[in-house]
């Protein structure tokens, strides 16, 4: 099989399910563990956006001018509470307004330790799995991209915003009771969170009350040693398939970022 490539398809059932685009197709990766994998790399990128061919990859896949242009590549993806539309900079402002001023939520997860996040509606659970987080829980809902921006800034002066994806990727994290933790992080920062409801109004941030989620990973084995590959460094890369997690491949010769390499020509054979 052989295409363009992006980002693993995620299904919550137990272990996750995985399918990698692969050009029009779907593979169901998880289906291939215990198996040896061939991927190789074609010397060829097509921006995720507009399908141009790019000798360099932006932002997981884009190409330099969509980089530049694009809304979804801009910093305030990244850093929420930067928003600039109502300064009427924002690069596209229709695509703001049906992606960023759409309910979002602020949760707390367990991927390689505890940590805080944010995600729009529509990508519960996807933003867990794509994480690698073993258990999850929606904290606030929210009406917009910025107002959870503005939570998470609160609460990361107490809980990182950032996975360690080397950690997360040697074992299963210790489980945390997501729940009680929430409970006393929430009562640090009643002062901040207060203000912000004030602000914004409580029927825009609202406080759930949710179960926690549990996800297990399509894992056989996992890696004493993390080596990292690349196929900007090495356009062969083979290995036995030892399990998935987050958006990584887990080979006995190292693991593979999928998500990284989007837009790249690839083409994959199996052996058994």
């Amino acid at each position: 099989m052989q295409g363009n490539i992006k980002k693993m398809q995620t299904s919550l059932v137990q272990p996750v399910a995985y399918h990698l685009p692969v050009g029009d197709d779907l593979l169901a990766m998880d289906e291939h563990i215990g198996e040896t994998v061939s991927l190789h790399y074609q010397g060829e990128i097509n921006c995720v956006a507009c399908g141009r061919k790019t000798g360099k990859s932006f932002a997981q896949g884009h190409c330099y001018p969509c980089f530049r242009r694009l809304a979804a590549c801009d910093m305030c993806i990244m850093k929420p509470e930067t928003c600039h539309y109502a300064a009427g900079t924002c690069r596209e402002p229709a695509w703001g307004e049906q992606h960023c001023f759409q309910p979002h939520y602020v949760y707390l997860a367990n991927s390689s330790g505890l940590k805080v996040g944010i995600t729009r509606g529509t990508q519960i659970p996807t933003r867990w799995m794509d994480q690698g987080a073993t258990q999850a829980l929606p904290v606030f809902r929210v009406a917009s991209r910025y107002q959870s921006g503005l939570l998470e800034v609160v609460l990361k002066q107490h809980v990182s915003d950032r996975t360690d994806w080397r950690k997360m990727l040697k074992a299963i994290a210790e489980p945390l009771d997501l729940k009680q933790i929430a409970d006393d992080l929430l009562a640090k920062c009643n002062v901040e969170i207060s203000a912000i409801q004030q602000q914004h109004g409580e029927g825009e941030i609202v406080r759930l009350d949710e179960s926690v989620i549990d996800i297990q990973y399509p894992v056989n084995t996992y890696p004493l040693k993390i080596k990292s590959l690349n196929f900007d460094k090495q356009p062969q890369i083979e290995g036995k398939l030892l399990g998935i997690k987050g958006q990584y491949l887990i080979l006995d010769t190292g693991v593979l970022n999928i998500r990284k390499f989007s837009g790249y020509n690839i083409s994959i054979k199996f052996f058994t």
